[in-house]
Order: C-alpha cells, then sequence, then structure tokens
C-alpha cells in the first residue's frame, strides 16, 4: 500500500510525557465498519482494558465507533508509539483471528492531542462518549455497549 501524502505530519511535534493526558484517535483500515458488529468491538475493549491493567495507561474514557475508536489516556509506564503500536498490534491479530483473515487492520498512524495540564478533563470525556449519539448510532448512550468512562 503506497504511503499516504501526509502521513509524514502525523508525527511532526509529537511527544510522549509520562503523566500527560492525550487523546488518541485510530482508524480501521480502509474505514471499515468492523466495529458495527459489537462482539468485534469488545475484542479491542480487551486491549483497552489490557494496556490499564498492565498499567501502561491509566484509561479515563474511550468509544469504539463502527470505524474508529477515541481514547482519553493518562500515559503511565510506556511511550504513546508503544502503547499504541502494542494496543494496535494485539487488537490486530485477535480480531483477524475471529474473522478468519489476515492482513491490515489498521491505518497506518493515529492522531493524539496531548491536554494541557490545567485543562479539566471531562469535557474531552464527555466529547468522547457522546460520539455515538453524534453519530445517530443510538438515541442515549446507555444503549451504546461500546464506551466507557472512569467517572462511571
Amino acid at each position: 500500500m503506497p504511503p499516504r501524502p501526509n502521513s509524514h505530519l502525523l508525527r511532526h511535534g509529537r511527544c510522549s510525557e509520562p503523566g500527560r493526558a492525550y487523546l488518541i484517535t485510530a482508524v480501521v483500515h480502509q474505514r471499515r465498519h468492523i466495529f458495527s458488529e459489537w462482539s468485534l468491538g469488545r475484542l479491542l475493549v480487551a486491549e483497552l482494558r489490557r494496556a490499564h491493567e498492565e498499567q501502561r495507561v491509566n484509561s479515563i474514557a474511550w468509544v469504539i465507533m463502527p470505524d474508529h475508536f477515541h481514547w482519553l489516556v493518562q500515559l503511565e509506564q510506556h511511550t504513546l508509539a508503544q502503547l499504541i503500536q502494542a494496543t494496535k498490534s494485539r487488537s490486530t491479530l485477535t480480531i483477524n483471528r475471529a474473522l478468519n483473515r489476515k492482513g491490515a487492520f489498521w491505518q497506518t498512524g493515529y492522531h493524539d492531542q496531548a491536554i494541557r495540564d490545567d485543562e479539566d478533563l471531562l469535557p474531552f470525556a464527555r466529547y468522547i462518549v457522546a460520539n455515538p449519539l453524534r453519530a445517530g448510532l443510538v438515541e442515549k448512550i446507555g444503549d451504546y455497549p461500546l464506551w466507557d468512562a472512569c467517572w462511571l
């Protein structure tokens, strides 16, 4: 697959600081709506929880949409690159196995936004968990199974 024209810009200025919060977005290869099948989304949920349990991050909030996910985290013992590499790699293996397929699962790269120390994380978390509502997938967030926030 040829590189995307501006993919090098995704890494420009990227840094990882332990203790800093980041809003991360990663997209499924070719924007396929894999996670419309909620059982496949649960496989990704397991990897997000695994990263939290292994103390790679403190997961604050996340939502898995049909073709991407948003994850608000505070970095712990690993860099942002290590976190995303491990999460995408493990979820690719698990989901491809469930689908009895091989090959690319995620688009190359990811988007991250470092949250300033003085910013309140609650508005970011609310934005994340409201994604299914804005996308018209459900009428109330409680009807959508692929999200969580530490305040619950």
